[in-house]
């Protein structure tokens, strides 16, 4: 039964939720649509793992076409990568009724990167009901820790996003 006082998923959202529960190629289908929607993604070969309000989880091989010179993911594909994760924390987590668009981009360099990443996006979220056509907008920082194929913590980023309702019949 759905909740008359949640507002409505985006339409990337309500699909990560009919495909992800397909066996073995629903991610990956999901995956291969959010790079048609967005075909810049499409470039570090993300594979979207979770996806929920307030967290996503993306991880993208390392594969010749995001090395560096010394055969390391390279740090910008690495922020593509995180990019792609708070693009979908947010179509997870911004309702329907609202928009977001991010404005800023904080990224620590910690150290060289051993195989693909994984990004892991989270977000503390708004009050979503309180942001009104008539209040502005509000920042909303995502978190992505970028990590190895070891597990070894290579690139922190922050993307903060701007976060306003709807136009009602506009």
């Amino acid at each position: 039964m759905t909740d008359v006082n949640q507002p409505p998923p985006t339409r990337t959202l309500a699909l990560w939720r009919r495909l992800s529960r397909v066996p073995l190629i629903g991610t990956r289908l999901f995956s291969a649509g959010i790079c048609l929607a967005a075909p810049y993604f499409g470039s570090v070969l993300p594979h979207v793992l979770e996806m929920a309000p307030g967290r996503a989880v993306v991880r993208a091989p390392k594969w010749w076409g995001v090395r560096n010179h010394i055969g390391t993911f390279h740090a910008i594909a690495g922020c593509n990568v995180a990019e792609t994760a708070m693009g979908m924390l947010c179509e997870a987590s911004v309702p329907a009724t609202h928009r977001w668009v991010p404005k800023a981009m904080d990224v620590r360099y910690v150290t060289i990167s051993r195989g693909g990443l994984t990004g892991t996006a989270t977000a503390e979220l708004p009050d979503f009901a309180g942001i009104t056509a008539g209040t502005g907008g509000v920042d909303l920082p995502v978190t992505i820790e970028l990590r190895d194929a070891e597990g070894t913590v290579v690139q922190e980023v922050v993307i903060t996003c701007w976060v306003t309702a709807r136009r009602t019949g506009a």
